[in-house]
């Protein structure tokens, strides 16, 4: 299928749609992102690219630029939150040669992924909310303001409401999970190293590592309560109700937490994958398809998987439907896998004192310590796939 005759319309600017985007435009399409906002930014702090997201990034051209704005990632320790004791180590100084892990700010991921596509050609259009997209062999996309843009194929990359899904899929409601989370930055008073901390409790953990040169700490917290919160990354909360959460565990939270002012936060919900990720000129990547919990670092990898897959299916094929058809089955079962181990890290990390905890922790810190091989070779699943090369 030459993708040099299709005029492409991505809904989104954030790191799913702007990796489609520039993977869509290697290949020849004329492509369009239409994000809602004044700028292309992102809001939120750090992510963790891990190998499997990097080959996406370098494979698009940008993974000089990453490692210069960015911090790798030397291990992932899982801690004792009371005691600030170490539980157990995933090395990642042990990954291969070509697999390299880094923390890095959203806002710096999206502002190279941005910057490369208007390079390549992109057309970047902002304050561009959409109000309806419509199917069809020419996919309509319908603004707010009354305006419309047809095109050969709209793809959403639009996140958890999106308004390209409910076209493909009857309305399902999400279920929260009993789960809120904060998330803030704050400066590294406390000399973090390169490893992505989780600091585990009963009923709540909280992750950290640095970003920008270790000069900044991104913290996410997660605890278990019975009220929730709207799911928005908007929304801003009283630091003082984050503290009071995490009032049981070690100086070291103690003193991170000090600095938080204003922190964001948002319940934590589960989506069910989406049925349909495309059909009549239409297509779904990232969270648009398949939202997952935050405790396996994933979402935005794997949004640049699907990104790239789905650029890969269409190049790939005689004709679009066949192409879309292809991107899903490639597609799904990855992402299924993850979103279920995520789901299984959360229940991991909370465990309460015990022989359940204590059998867990023993066996976890045993395996580290005389095999850390090992301990990391049980994610190869994971960090050492490679859509780039896959067929």
């Amino acid at each position: 299928m030459n993708l040099g005759e299709l005029d492409i319309t991505v809904i989104g600017g954030g790191i799913g749609g702007l990796s489609c985007a520039l993977a869509l435009r290697q290949r020849g399409a004329r492509v369009t992102v239409l994000e809602q906002a004044q700028a292309i930014t992102e809001v939120g702090a750090g992510i963790q690219v891990s190998p499997n997201g990097l080959r996406v990034i370098e494979a698009l051209g940008v993974g000089p630029a990453l490692a210069q704005r960015s911090v790798q990632a030397r291990a992932v320790s899982l801690r004792n939150g009371s005691t600030g004791a170490e539980v157990a180590r995933l090395d990642l100084t042990r990954l291969p040669a070509d697999q390299r892990y880094f923390f890095v700010h959203r806002a710096d991921l999206v502002d190279l992924l941005s910057a490369a596509a208007r390079d390549q050609g992109v057309a970047v259009r902002l304050l561009q909310r959409v109000d309806t997209v419509i199917p069809g062999p020419r996919p309509r996309v319908v603004l707010a303001t009354g305006d419309h843009r047809d095109t050969d194929l709209v793809i959403g990359a639009d996140g958890i409401h999106s308004a390209v899904r409910p076209v493909l899929n009857t309305a399902q409601k999400p279920f929260f999970t009993g789960q809120v989370a904060w998330r803030c930055i704050v400066p590294n008073s406390t000399g973090h190293p390169p490893h992505a901390r989780v600091h585990m409790g009963p009923g709540r953990h909280m992750v950290t590592y640095p970003l920008r040169d270790g000069a900044m700490l991104n913290v996410v917290a997660v605890e278990e309560r019975a009220a929730w919160a709207a799911e928005s990354w908007s929304q801003r909360d009283d630091a003082d109700n984050l503290r009071k959460a995490f009032a049981g565990f070690d100086a070291e939270v103690h003193q991170i937490l000090s600095q938080a002012e204003a922190p964001g936060v948002w319940g934590l919900f589960r989506h069910p994958v989406a049925a349909h990720w495309q059909g009549q000129g239409l297509a779904l990547l990232g969270d648009a398809a398949h939202p997952t919990l935050p405790f396996l670092a994933q979402g935005a990898n794997m949004a640049m998987e699907d990104a790239w897959v789905l650029a890969d299916a269409l190049s790939q094929a005689a004709d679009m439907g066949t192409g879309l058809a292809a991107y899903q089955q490639r597609r799904k079962a990855r992402v299924t896998r993850v979103i279920d181990a995520a789901s299984k890290n959360a229940r991991n990390y909370h465990l309460s004192p015990g022989p359940i905890r204590f059998a867990a922790h023993t066996a976890l810190g045993l395996l580290s310590r005389v095999s850390p091989g090992q301990m990391l070779a049980r994610f190869d699943w994971l960090y050492g796939h490679d859509v780039t090369k896959a067929a």
